[in-house]
């Protein structure tokens, strides 16, 4: 149910971005981009949390190294700052307080975003 309405929600609001994104071709085709690229972020954490939790499920059982447990770890600090941009962007005026936050962040010294959304 929770899943049915979050799709939902990502539909409309995917909606609305491509409709205004519509009126400017260039900024349409960069909007289209930035989707894809999140789409590809996501599901790439996606594939490390399976990852993770079937190591933690591991060294539940005594049969993880200590190798695959900071690997682990790492993945986790990821999914937390998922979760962490994923509320924000319920925010108002998101696609302008994300970017904010993120380089306030690396002024900071602090990554925001998972390593999966990171330039390489």
């Amino acid at each position: 149910m929770v899943a049915a309405i979050r799709m939902m929600i990502v539909k409309i609001y995917t909606k609305i971005i491509l409709k205004l994104a519509s009126w400017n071709k260039s900024f349409y085709h960069k909007t289209i981009e930035t989707l894809q690229l999140i789409k590809v972020g996501l599901a790439t954490e996606k594939d490390e949390t399976r990852v993770m939790l079937r190591t933690y499920i591991q060294y539940s059982k005594g049969k993880a190294s200590r190798e695959e447990m900071k690997i682990a770890n790492a993945q986790f600090r990821d999914f937390l700052r998922t979760i962490g941009l994923g509320a924000l962007a319920f925010l108002p005026f998101a696609p302008l307080t994300i970017p904010f936050i993120v380089k306030l962040g690396r002024k900071f010294k602090v990554e925001i975003l998972p390593s999966s959304f990171r330039e390489k």
